[in-house]
């Protein structure tokens, strides 16, 4: 993925646009929803997003582009990916979503990542 400078307000428009997408708040954090469920969330630093994915999913894409995707010690036990915005089109962060959407509304076990 080639660099892109996706801003914060472009990536929370993205979200919105998504049919059943809610704002709201988790943990202090504004964060997005679908259906009631969690999706993703703008870090604080404004830099990078948040998206829910199956640890199998994140662990692909960071292996695949590891400039764009990434994890820290945070996120390491919470089946999800940090992407940096600048990296990020709208069209990924769209296929993204719908990837996350679509893991959310399958009644998957929770398994802990490999160690």
């Amino acid at each position: 993925m080639a660099a892109r400078k996706l801003t914060a307000a472009a990536v929370k428009r993205a979200f919105l646009a998504v049919p059943g997408m809610a704002e709201g708040k988790a943990w202090h954090h504004d964060v997005f929803r679908h259906n009631g469920k969690i999706i993703g969330r703008v870090l604080e630093d404004g830099q990078s997003v948040m998206i829910k994915l199956s640890f199998e999913t994140r662990e692909h894409l960071v292996r695949a582009d590891p400039k764009t995707f990434y994890i820290t010690d945070h996120y390491k036990n919470f089946p999800a990916v940090l992407a940096r915005l600048e990296r990020l089109s709208t069209a990924d962060l769209k296929a993204l979503l719908a990837r996350a959407i679509e893991q959310a509304s399958t009644k998957r076990k929770r398994t802990s990542p490999r160690p």
